[in-house]
This record gives structure tokens, sequence and C-alpha cells, in this order.
């Protein structure tokens, strides 16, 4: 895992259009994360310990009777005297079918004039020894990335536009298949040359306003990235390598 201060190994960015009370209610309560997140099928919190971080367990469905679960530890600072707020957490799955072994990230919530910047920054360990490395670069870690991506344009537009996270993702799945039509009729009326030239079409024209694009979010930090000291009180659940004293206590809505 990243040392304290090293960059993220994904970031996520984007400016929502929303209240900051709003916004930190739908990220940090379980029963409204789990709609917007596509990373997650379950989040549920774990009975809360006095003077300890919160636990919670998630999963994710990968087959409609298979999913893949694990456990972790959050914290938050809800008032800090700059205006921002900043949630940490860290992870970990002892499911063998799981490729995350452990992780750890944060959420920060930047009130400008604007509107809230909601930036998160995280990263974990792949099992699977080097076929997991392998696994992760090429297919795991640009999926996640687009994932929350995605997620957090849906998460935008469910608070900007009242466009729920179902809808949202109807949208997306509507998008997808009219636009596979359209190649399809292409090749029908044009061959693979007009195919082509429509599926060309398809990726480089922007998703509708009312649908959830991960192109819309920012996927670099603009300037240097550090994370917040809040993530050093937390330790790595389940056996992880972190092992620091958890001091922080919770403060979640």
């Amino acid at each position: 895992m990243k040392r304290h201060g090293s960059p993220p190994g994904l970031y996520v960015e984007a400016l929502i259009r929303a209240d900051l009370d709003e916004l930190w209610e739908h990220t940090q309560e379980p029963a409204l994360h789990q709609r917007w997140d596509l990373r997650f099928t379950e989040i549920d919190y774990l009975p809360a310990v006095p003077g300890e971080p919160q636990g919670f367990r998630y999963a994710t469905r990968v087959l409609p009777f298979l999913a893949v679960a694990g456990t972790g530890v959050s914290a938050g600072e809800r008032r800090r005297p700059d205006g921002t707020r900043t949630s940490a957490l860290r992870f970990a799955s002892s499911h063998p079918l799981s490729l995350l072994a452990e992780g750890s990230g944060y959420w920060r919530y930047v009130p400008t004039g604007d509107g809230v910047r909601f930036l998160t920054g995280y990263d974990y360990r792949p099992r699977w020894g080097r076929f997991g490395v392998l696994a992760d670069r090429a297919v795991m870690r640009p999926l996640m990335g687009w994932a929350t991506a995605w997620s957090f344009d849906r998460l935008r537009l469910w608070l900007e536009r009242g466009i729920t996270p179902e809808r949202g993702l109807a949208h997306g799945v509507g998008e997808v298949v009219g636009r596979a039509l359209c190649v399809a009729a292409a090749w029908g009326l044009g061959g693979p040359v007009a195919a082509l030239a429509v599926a060309v079409l398809a990726l480089v024209v922007p998703p509708l306003p009312g649908t959830p694009a991960a192109r819309r979010c920012l996927r670099t930090p603009s300037g240097r990235v550090r994370a917040p000291r809040l993530l050093d009180t937390l330790t790595a659940p389940e056996g992880g390598t972190a092992r620091r004293t958890a001091t922080a206590k919770e403060q979640h809505a």
C-alpha cells in the first residue's frame, strides 16, 4: 500500500452543484450510497463500538448467485476549520475470488462558489500473485477507475437533476443498446466500412445530458495530492498489513 502523502493509485473528481449536507448524506448513508455506486451491491454498517471507527461490510454481486464480500473501517471529519469535509476508509476481503485483497482510500468535499468538488483517491493490493498483478493492470484497475467516475456522475445527476440512480442506469443501458443497433443497421445497409464509421461516431459522440458518463469527471489531479492524515488512524481489517491504532472518532451523519 502507498504511504501517507504519496499520490493515490486511482483518482476521480466531480463538481456537484448541490448542498454540502445533502451530498454528505448521500455518500455516507449506506442505503443511499449503494444505490449510486456501481462498485457495490450492498453496504451495511456493523454494530458501532464506542470510541472506535465505524465498521462496515460490503458486497459486490459478480454473478446472479455469487457475491464477493469484505469488511472495512471508516472515519469522517464532518467539520474542518477550512470548511471542507473528509472521510477515510480501509477495507479487505478474504474471499478467494476477490482480486482486491486490501486497500484504502478517502473522499474529500471541497465547497466552492459553483458547487462542491467531490473527489476520491484510493489504491489497493491485488492477490493471486503475478497473475493478479497483470490482471489488475490490464482489466481491473481501468474498470475500477471507469466505474468510480461513472458512479460519481450518476450521483451528480441524482442531486442536480433528480434523476434517480435507477433511471440513470436505465438511460445508460438504453443508450448503449441504441448505439449498438445503429452500428448493426449501418452494417446491414452499408457493410463493414459504414459500420466502422458509425461505431467510431458512437464512441465519440457524448452521452445525452441525462445519462451518466465517466468522461465528465476529472481522472487526473490538477496538482499534488496528499492523502488525509485521518487515514493513518485506521487499522486494516481482516489481517491487513497496516497496524495502526484507531484514535479518530467516527463523525458520520
